[in-house]
């Protein structure tokens, strides 16, 4: 009978591990907290993606108008879902797009631009990811919403789907706007 336990011990032990991890898989992003929700968005410049005819971008480019700062990178599969959705927030004339190119190498990031479009207003590449872990990127992809006092409103964790899209994204940025015409 010990020897039974002391074999099936590390096997339940085992399982039950597994059995946390997979309930954990699918979490609600949301429950990712921001330090900076509410809070102005970090001092920084960014330099273009190189050989890029995009501009780089710095905090004092976020005031002014409502921004949605986008970290991505060319080698992020969920990055490529998303695209679509920030391609339809371009259309929008309510709303500045920028994009923070996370640890990717030039080429690759010119490339994705090139073969998928490119929805942002300027493009600043973060090589280093030192401005990704100030605004405190856990992944990409990660979007930001800034008001015009450049304050962080809204964060989204993980790619944009449709159902996050209509149910999140666009209500936040509603709801920014309607704060902006109240001010």
């Amino acid at each position: 009978m010990k020897r039974t336990l002391i074999f099936a011990l590390p096997l339940v032990l085992t399982i039950a591990l597994f059995a946390l991890f997979a309930s954990q898989i699918n979490r609600d992003p949301d429950l990712l907290p921001s330090a900076l929700m509410n809070k102005p968005a970090p001092e920084f410049t960014l330099q273009p993606v190189e050989g890029h005819d995009q501009p780089g971008f710095s905090s004092a480019d976020l005031k002014g108008q409502l921004s949605l700062v986008n970290v991505w990178a060319s080698w992020c599969v969920p990055c490529r879902e998303e695209h679509e959705f920030l391609m339809r927030l371009a259309e929008r004339d309510d709303i500045k797009l920028f994009g923070i190119n996370y640890n990717d190498q030039p080429e690759n990031a010119r490339d994705f631009l090139r073969k998928l479009g490119n929805p942002f207003d300027a493009v600043g590449a973060d090589r280093n990811r030192r401005v990704s872990l100030e605004w405190g990127v856990y992944g990409v992809p990660e979007s930001y919403l800034v008001n015009k006092d450049g304050v962080i409103v809204y964060k989204h964790t993980g790619p944009m789907s449709e159902d996050s899209f209509q149910n999140k994204v666009l209500p936040a940025i509603v709801k920014a706007l309607e704060a902006q015409e109240a001010s």
